[in-house]
């Protein structure tokens, strides 16, 4: 079954160009919807404007071609290459399988704030995504999060959560921070937007040690922050939570269910 027609006059309307709207076809390996397209200028207003969408999309964390000094994740990472993002959906379906026997219903509303505690991390060498997806011999794991590190910041959360101001935190484990927001938020959904220094599969399925997720409300924002500050931990936010929906990038991974 053929693929439906966009009246590109629409889609032209909205400021794309014809060379723009090709680079994202090709980025995603399929037509966009208008709602995808609406958030992805939506992201380009935020932090593109001071180049053209094409530049922009071009260097984007999931750009198909991507030049060298775009990349700064290790050395021995270059050499494979790194999926689009429609390629980190199928990623997602193969690796929640091990998922689905650990999800226990949360209790989470929508609109809950979702940060990223310790380190980004740049590895996925040694990880069921390395193993399963890229078929590559177990490695040994970088020494990225100490006994310690990782003690002290389940010390900090945890005194948080204690105070309230974090309603759940969890240490990122199997299947990289994609499954441990599934397995942590299910049935509510996500959406999050991945750093671009970072390639996108170690920041979604990567497992080195001393990343944690932190949950919250809105209101706790600042507080949340300033603790961090106050402990000196690095943290990046995510997104929020969703009634039942997964969307990376703003791209549509459909519901939670289906994983």
């Amino acid at each position: 079954m053929s693929e439906p027609v966009v009246d590109f006059s629409i889609v032209e309307a909205m400021g794309i160009s014809r060379q723009a709207y090709d680079e994202v076809l090709d980025i995603i390996g399929r037509q966009p919807s208008i709602e995808e397209l609406s958030t992805l200028l939506a992201m380009w207003e935020s932090n593109g404007r001071q180049q053209s969408l094409l530049a922009w999309l071009r260097g984007q964390h999931h750009a198909v071609h991507r030049d060298d000094y775009l990349y700064s994740g290790p050395d021995d990472h270059r050499a494979i290459r790194e999926p689009r993002i429609k390629e980190c959906l199928d990623i997602a379906h193969a690796l929640a399988q091990n998922t689905k026997s650990k999800i226990q219903d949360s209790k989470f509303t929508t609109g809950l704030l979702l940060y990223l505690v310790g380190n980004v991390g740049a590895g996925f060498a040694d990880s069921e995504y390395a193993r399963r997806c890229l078929h590559l011999a177990d490695q040994p794991m970088a020494a990225s999060g100490s006994d310690e590190d990782c003690q002290y910041i389940e010390l900090i959360l945890g005194s948080l959560h204690s105070a309230a101001m974090v309603e759940a935190s969890h240490r990122v484990g199997e299947g990289g921070l994609f499954c441990s927001l599934l397995r942590m938020l299910a049935p509510r959904g996500f959406d999050i937007l991945a750093p671009r220094e970072v390639r996108l599969d170690a920041f979604l399925f990567g497992e080195e040690r001393g990343r944690y997720l932190a949950i919250l409300p809105e209101s706790q924002d600042d507080a949340f922050l300033l603790k961090m500050d106050e402990a000196r931990l690095n943290c990046c936010f995510l997104g929020r939570t969703t009634k039942d929906r997964i969307l990376v990038d703003g791209f549509d991974f459909g519901l939670v269910g289906s994983f």
